[in-house]
């Protein structure tokens, strides 16, 4: 094999490992984003902010 050759077959080599790496990154995170979505209105619609017994010691116990 020539130089050229080699350089040529090691960047189509590199280019091709980086964009496959891109492709496999933006599935990940198209599959991940929509099914979180779901699950955060889910999740905030039965929890919120609550007042307790614990919380009331820390406001408490932190003031300045």
């Amino acid at each position: 094999m020539t130089e050229r050759t080699r350089r040529l077959s090691r960047r189509n080599f590199l280019l091709t490992v980086g964009a496959g790496g891109a492709a496999t990154a933006a599935a990940f995170m198209a599959k991940s984003s929509g099914s979180n979505s779901q699950g955060k209105d889910k999740k905030r619609a039965t929890r919120g902010y609550q007042a307790s017994e614990h919380v009331s010691n820390y406001y408490r116990t932190a003031k300045v």
